[in-house]
């Protein structure tokens, strides 16, 4: 049996490798300021989604350290036995408070959040309605439910509107998933239009905004349009990207957070997040709301590599330069390493076949002559 096992890994493996499609772990040591060492040598990172810094910011250690002296490295348990930090509620609260909803619950990471919330709303008998190019732990949680579940071509108001015209009278409940900003792509998604369609179909709007908080409408996020609130009932996220710490969280109601509370197995099943954390994402928090000229340092990092290349404007943090083929993005991301630079190579599964890419993430951290520097390696390999 064991030695079937390991022939059909290795038949599996050299496929991927013959694909170009073979991912390897590679040891990285993420350094302050966007620096990142591999194999003993420093890289200019343009490839994390630490979009403020703060990962390594001194007040966010700080409060990590205190409460891990005081309260130890790890939560012990699952937060409904003895896992619930007294930190946690204080975490939540600011969480509502920011995202303009009720009330907060708090999970291990983001695609526990999203595989745990879904099936806690959904069940069979209800329909979902999902962007192509959602994350694909929205599509997990979509499955789990056992609903019936129906994509819709990316940000295609239309569609949406043909697949609720045919389809919702036949369902019990109703669930439209989109992310705020898309992490492959960088673009926004319609959330406006999208949510008054589902608010005329009796149907639930989630919004994942894990790359939008903290970088896009004044670090706001997705939900917030012109300093104007969108009432989008179900608002997700993650610490582990601007917040620059670790685990997920979803914002709704209070009986609607309750009820994930109760039924989400991600959430009941799953040990609480060490206290340093918690302690230095509230910290992060306290400086997202308050460092007005910080949340801003990313978009306007992503704007001026936009003009480099004669892009279009974006809307986010996340340039994505689509070259098609595998084997060109290898031989682009190798030649920028040769110069010193880190960007993501992101191919399919990631991403649908013919659309592989280099995928930048700007940050507050990155300096304005390595932009520059980035922008001409790419522009004469390209």
């Amino acid at each position: 049996m064991s030695n079937s096992l390991k022939k059909y890994a290795n038949e599996k493996l050299l496929l991927l490798e013959e694909s170009m499609l073979l991912r390897k772990l590679i040891h990285t040591n993420r350094l302050n300021n966007s620096k990142i060492e591999i194999k003993k040598n420093n890289f200019i990172s343009f490839a994390c989604n630490d979009y403020l810094g703060l990962s390594h910011h001194p007040e966010l250690i700080e409060e990590n350290n205190k409460m891990t002296i005081k309260y130890g490295v790890g939560a012990g348990s699952s937060r409904l036995v003895s896992g619930n930090n007294s930190l946690y509620r204080k975490l939540e609260l600011k969480l509502a408070k920011m995202k303009n909803t009720e009330d907060a619950v708090v999970f291990g990471s983001g695609y526990l959040a999203n595989i745990g919330t879904i099936p806690a709303l959904m069940g069979q008998d209800d329909l979902i309605i999902i962007d192509e190019l959602a994350h694909s732990c929205l599509f997990s949680g979509a499955y789990l439910s056992k609903g019936k579940v129906l994509k819709f071509n990316h940000n295609n108001i239309k569609e949406v509107k043909i697949i609720l015209n045919k389809n919702r009278l036949n369902y019990k409940k109703c669930l439209l998933i989109t992310e705020g900003v898309f992490s492959m792509e960088g673009d926004n998604a319609p959330l406006q239009e999208l949510l008054e369609l589902a608010n005329n179909f009796d149907t639930w709007m989630m919004v994942d905004d894990a790359h939008g908080f903290g970088v896009i409408n004044k670090g706001k996020g997705s939900s917030f349009i012109s300093n104007k609130f969108l009432p989008i009932p179900i608002q997700m996220g993650t610490l582990s990207k601007a917040v620059g710490t670790y685990g997920g969280y979803v914002c709704s109601s209070k009986p609607v957070i309750n009820l994930i509370k109760n039924k989400a197995r991600s959430f009941i099943y799953t040990t609480g997040l060490p206290p340093g954390v918690i302690a230095s994402s509230i910290k992060s928090l306290d400086i997202i709301e308050k460092d007005t000229e910080l949340v801003q340092k990313p978009m306007q990092a992503s704007e001026y590599f936009s003009k480099l290349l004669n892009l279009k404007k974006p809307n986010s943090a996340i340039i994505p330069i689509i070259l098609g083929s595998e084997k060109k993005v290898l031989k682009l991301n190798e030649q920028l390493m040769e110069n010193g630079f880190l960007v993501g190579a992101i191919r399919p599964p990631t991403i649908p076949v013919g659309t592989s890419r280099i995928r930048c993430s700007f940050t507050a951290d990155h300096k304005m002559k390595d932009i520059e520097k980035l922008s001409e390696i790419i522009k004469s390999n390209i």
